[in-house]
């Protein structure tokens, strides 16, 4: 690498890391770019997006489209989120992540949690997602080039996109967690958006739970809410959602 390349990006920092992570755990979709195999050639499309518990990108997609095929003849792939919003579109945040795709087969011990996070944040998709053609995959990063804005480029590593906080029962148990907070907290969920998300109004509903935090979707916007600090055991869980929706009332309270 030159010397100019290198003078370009900047030293990978936690605000980076942290924007690279909640960037991949917001997008609802993004563009995927995989290689023909006839010709070679780069071919890019548009694919609904999800993250597994650990935060890798998953897809579901049909055996007919180009990107299904070309992932399939090679697993090589880069997968580009983060919203243009208003203005210069290239004056907000984007990460390009360099991606092994997996094909997950229907005997595969981590579809169930795949499904289930897919689906919770696009429930539209359950209309086709039991379609013979259509198949999961798990994104594995390789590597990140996340642009937060002018003059902040950083180069990142898969450990430093992932959250490798091994927490096997608290992944066992989000999917009832997750529902029970929908049909019977939903009062304060839409508090927690709105104290610690920043969200105005909306019907906010929870989409996944992992370690580290928690993410939201109300009509077409999209939060990421972090724990005070990573949950050690799915114990915690319970005690940590009170204690943040206590603070959130009395936050809102005294706004």
């Amino acid at each position: 690498m030159s010397k100019d390349k290198k003078d370009v990006l900047r030293p990978t920092d936690a605000e980076a890391i942290a924007l690279a992570r909640k960037l991949l755990r917001t997008a609802r979709h993004g563009a995927i770019a995989v290689l023909d195999p006839e010709s070679g050639a780069p071919v890019a499309s548009r694919v609904a997006v999800a993250t597994d518990f650990d935060g890798a990108p998953i897809i579901l997609v049909s055996a007919l489209s180009a990107h299904t095929t070309g992932l399939v003849a090679d697993p090589r792939c880069s997968l580009l989120v983060g919203e243009p919003g208003k203005g210069d579109p290239l004056a907000h945040p984007r990460i390009s992540v360099a991606c092994t795709a997996t094909r997950l087969a229907l005997d595969d011990e981590r579809r169930s949690v795949i499904e289930c996070r897919f689906l919770n944040r696009h429930p539209k998709a359950r209309l086709y997602a039991g379609f013979g053609d259509f198949s999961y995959f798990r994104l594995e990063p390789v590597s990140g080039s996340l642009n937060g804005g002018f003059g902040k480029a950083y180069v990142l590593q898969a450990d430093e996109l992932l959250l490798r906080v091994p927490n096997k029962e608290l992944e066992a148990i989000e999917p009832s967690a997750v529902e029970h907070m929908n049909a019977n907290h939903a009062d304060a969920v839409n508090i927690l958006a709105r104290a610690f998300g920043g969200a105005v109004g909306g019907d906010w509903r929870l989409t996944g739970i992992d370690a580290e935090g928690f993410d939201l979707i109300g009509n077409d916007d999209d939060l990421r809410i972090l724990f005070p600090e990573p949950l050690a055991t799915a114990d915690d869980l319970r005690s940590v959602l009170a204690d943040m929706t206590a603070a959130a009332r009395c936050r809102l309270a005294d706004n």
